[in-house]
């Protein structure tokens, strides 16, 4: 049973991790006036996908879309989608994680 916990632990720390990384690639455009914007064309769907692959089940359908419009409106990239997705899932979600 300690196992299943540390694993558990593990997949936590790992998607934290990897949930601010991808924020910060979002967030990159954002630092680069007009291109930056036209980059998050790209990033949109990226990161939607991304998502529905980290996220299983409704959270990840839901995320991915509230992600792809966060990445795809301007000046919305100041928002850690993936971080607070991570929030959600691992404090506020009731079942088990």
């Amino acid at each position: 049973m300690q196992e299943v916990k540390t694993i558990n632990a593990d997949d936590r720390t790992r998607k934290l991790l990897l949930g601010l990384l991808l924020d910060g690639v979002g967030m990159i455009s954002f630092s680069i006036p007009l291109i930056g914007e036209f980059s998050d064309v790209i990033w949109a769907p990226v990161a939607a996908f991304i998502m529905t692959r980290m996220y299983k089940g409704r959270v990840g359908r839901v995320a991915s879309v509230l992600t792809f419009i966060e990445e795809a409106l301007p000046f919305t990239d100041i928002i850690p989608s993936f971080t607070l997705t991570w929030i959600y899932t691992y404090y506020f979600q009731k079942g088990e994680n």
